[in-house]
Formats: C-alpha cells, sequence, structure tokens
C-alpha cells in the first residue's frame, strides 16, 4: 500500500541523477512545480542540456559521487530521482538518499523506491495522480481514462468544480470534433450557455448536460444570419445575468473570425473574457490535404487573406499588387465567390497564369475533397465542380509538393500485396479525405 501526497516543491531543491530519456521526462515536471532542479550527468540529452544553457537548471557534467546528497555538497534536497543506466549508480543514490531521509525515485527498480511518481494530467480544474501498485504502464493507462472523462463532461466536471464566470472564447478547430484543444472541451463542459457558429464542431453539443441553453449564432452564406451586435448582446447579458459563457467557434476566434469584436463588447460592458486559441482551417486544410504551406526551397512566407470582399472593393485592406509581387503562399478564406477576382488581380500584377491553385473543401470532415488547378483555370474549375463553402484556397509552388507527396505514397500503397489489409497498413487515408 502507498500513501498519497502531493509535494508542494515550489522553491525546493530537486536533484536528478542521469541525463538520459528518463531524466527528460522527469526535469520538465519538476519545473513546472518550481523546484529547483540539479542534475548530476557526465552527459545529457540536448533537451536537457538547452535547459541548463538557459539558467533554468544546475548541471554538474560528473557522475554521482558519494557525499552528494550526505555531505550537501550540492545542496539540501527535498527529492532525489535516480534515473542512470546503472543498476549500480541508482542503488547508491537511493541507498545514500535514504540514509539522509531525503524521498528517492528509482526509475529502474520501483520495488527499491522510496517514493512513485504518480501518472498525472490535469483536466476542468482539477489535477489526477495514479499509483497502480508501481506498474507505470497501467497507471498511465487509468489516468488518460479519467482525464479524457474529465474533459470531454463523460465524468461530471460541472460537479462539485469551481465556477467559471464571463465569457469563453473558444475556438474548436476546422471542423473534426477531435480537432478542438482540450483546454476548449474543458471549458465546453462546464458551460451554462454556448452560443455556436455553423462551423463550429456541432457535435460536440450532444454530450452537453439537458440544461445547457444553446444559441444557434450561425451565418450562412447568403442567407439566414445572427448579427454581430445580436451576438455580442447574447454574450454579455447570458455573463450579467451569471452564467458561464462559451461561445463555440469555428477555427480560431481571432483570425476572421470577429472574437475581437466580440471580446472589446465584452470587456466595455465589464464582462471577463477567457480567449482559447483554435486550430486554425487556414493551416489545417492545407496540411489535411497533404499541401505544406511553407517548404524549403519552394516557399518561405504565407500570407492569409480574406476573400470576403473582392480586389478593388473600398472595404478591401489587402495590397494585392504587393501580395501577388511577394511570390509566396497565399491562403484565402471565405473566397470562393470571388476567387475570379482574386485571381485576375494576382496575375495583373504577375502571378503567373499556371500557378498550381488547391481548393479543399469541408476540411477534416468525411465529406473532404481537394481539387487542383491553376491561377487561370480556377473560376471555371469552381463552376464545373460547384466548390462551395467552406473551402480554402490554397495559391503557390507549393500545391504541387502535394502532388509529390500523392505519387510516393501512393508507389507504396501499390508495392504491397493489393489487398485491402495492405491498403490499410500503408496508411491509405479513407476514400473521404483522398487527395483527388
Amino acid at each position: 500500500m502507498t500513501y498519497l501526497l502531493g509535494l508542494r516543491m515550489d522553491g525546493r531543491e530537486a536533484l536528478v541523477v542521469g541525463g538520459g530519456r528518463v531524466a527528460q521526462r522527469r526535469v520538465p515536471v519538476l519545473l513546472e512545480s518550481g523546484a529547483r532542479v540539479t542534475l548530476v550527468a557526465p552527459d545529457a540529452t540536448a533537451t536537457l542540456e538547452d535547459l541548463a544553457a538557459a539558467g533554468r537548471i544546475t548541471w554538474h557534467r560528473r557522475g554521482f559521487g558519494p557525499g552528494d546528497i550526505a555531505e550537501q555538497r550540492l545542496g539540501r534536497f527535498w527529492l532525489v530521482h535516480a534515473a542512470t543506466d546503472s543498476a549500480e549508480t541508482n542503488a547508491a543514490v537511493a541507498g545514500e538518499a535514504e540514509a539522509e531521509r531525503v524521498w528517492c525515485v528509482r526509475a529502474d527498480d520501483r520495488h527499491a523506491s522510496s517514493a512513485w511518481t504518480p501518472a498525472t494530467g490535469s483536466a476542468a480544474g482539477a489535477t489526477v495522480g495514479v499509483v497502480a501498485d508501481g506498474d507505470p504502464r497501467r497507471a498511465a493507462g487509468l489516468r488518460d481514462s479519467v482525464v479524457e472523462g474529465l474533459a470531454d463532461g463523460s465524468l461530471d466536471a460541472r460537479r462539485g468544480r469551481e465556477r467559471h464566470s464571463g465569457v469563453a472564447l473558444v475556438g474548436g478547430g476546422p471542423g473534426d470534433p477531435g480537432l478542438i484543444t482540450v483546454r476548449g472541451r474543458q471549458l465546453l463542459a462546464q458551460a451554462d450557455v454556448v452560443v455556436v457558429d455553423r462551423l463550429a464542431p456541432n457535435s460536440l453539443l450532444e454530450s452537453l448536460p439537458a440544461d445547457v441553453e444553446i444559441v444557434d449564432a450561425a451565418k450562412i452564406p447568403y442567407g439566414r444570419s445572427m448579427t454581430q451586435d445580436d451576438i455580442n448582446s447574447t454574450l454579455v447579458e447570458h455573463a450579467r445575468a451569471g452564467r458561464f459563457v462559451v461561445r463555440l467557434k469555428g477555427g480560431d476566434p481571432f483570425l476572421f473570425g470577429r472574437g475581437g469584436e466580440e471580446a472589446l463588447a465584452c470587456a466595455q460592458a465589464g464582462v471577463a473574457v477567457t480567449v482559447v486559441p483554435g486550430i486554425t482551417s487556414a493551416l489545417s486544410a492545407p496540411a489535411t490535404a497533404g499541401i505544406p504551406v511553407t517548404h524549403r526551397g519552394v516557399a518561405q512566407d504565407v500570407h492569409v487573406v480574406s476573400g470576403h470582399v473582392p480586389p478593388g472593393d473600398p472595404r478591401s485592406t489587402v495590397d494585392w499588387p504587393a501580395l501577388a509581387r511577394a511570390g509566396g503562399t497565399v491562403v484565402a478564406l471565405m473566397a470562393v465567390e470571388r476567387i475570379e477576382a482574386i485571381a485576375a488581380a494576382l496575375m495583373e500584377h504577375g502571378r503567373p497564369p499556371e500557378t498550381p491553385v488547391a481548393l479543399v473543401q469541408e476540411a477534416t470532415m468525411p465529406t473532404q475533397r481537394t481539387i487542383r488547378t491553376t491561377l487561370a483555370g480556377v473560376g471555371g474549375t469552381v463552376r464545373e465542380s460547384e466548390v462551395r463553402p467552406p473551402s480554402v484556397i490554397v495559391i503557390g509552388e507549393v500545391v504541387d509538393v502535394a502532388g509529390e507527396i500523392d505519387i510516393l505514397h501512393m508507389g507504396r500503397a501499390e508495392s504491397g500485396s493489393g489487398s485491402a489489409s495492405a491498403d490499410a497498413a500503408a496508411g491509405d487515408p479513407p476514400e473521404g479525405n483522398r487527395i483527388l
């Protein structure tokens, strides 16, 4: 049996003996707890060496010596980790720590340790620690199950929790509900009111308790929509009534998501605002299509622009001539209806007509499709293929890199047995996510 105890290490000394992979896992956690870490090892991983160079840990480049703990040559330690690849050295460290009544975690032999490090994780304002008779794999598995349950609300995160207040602007990611951040999922599970966009991961709403109020703030292109003023008022009114409001948005709230306007409206009304960044479709959509928006020797810059208004419109703040001359990757959002005007402006100011273009529709969803064309032909392609929002448009030579990746991938798949199992082993994407 073990007696579980949470150590408050802030400002206290910890000794780690050994500079390998185990130490690399332990040291960052100690630093996060506020401990002052001393490392004793002749050699260390690059990560640990970098921490030492930055002054975050003290590194003595030598092996452990008798008296390092007993004679306090390196400091007065509260906790010791023996993490070398030598059982003899670890035993010596543990023995000296035991004699000095200092708790010691021995990485190579849990039965010879006076202390065990639990598998830890945090979710919904709770820190979870699991000790499974010293079995680290079982402890980690149990920890993951509990943390996941707290994060997604299947373990009731609302009961007994510290109550949140105000408004949280949560970026829900590009559409796939698995791509919302852990923090975003935690706050969503604790909401009293959710004000949700059309492009947010709406399937997550099903897991919320029945008493959570859902406000549909969808903006359908050229159709029904809730005005931005109404959204701002809704956020403020519910928050002032003492409810915790989550504004669940697609992508990232501060990238063409009007999150700044909503945060400003709340701040002006005296309502506290928490911003949770999200994975933007500007980067995730190209990635799911196999397109690296930057690629060595091809593009060292990427420009994300809104196509909400066309070039030449007085409301546009995009410098299209400069963008054409820049030569880097252009990622255009909300641009399906205006892509012909955008393509014409880029070609007028120097972009070659044969510049590759990719249209990624409904990225990360089972219905995703990717269509390749050129700058000169993109208007016709949009009409012929009936491309519709939400679609991300990628302009630049990096689009051809996706073609090379696709060819190499298919080559590997074809070199297998040809069976369904061989295709799966080769990593074929599901039919809806193939690069077309």
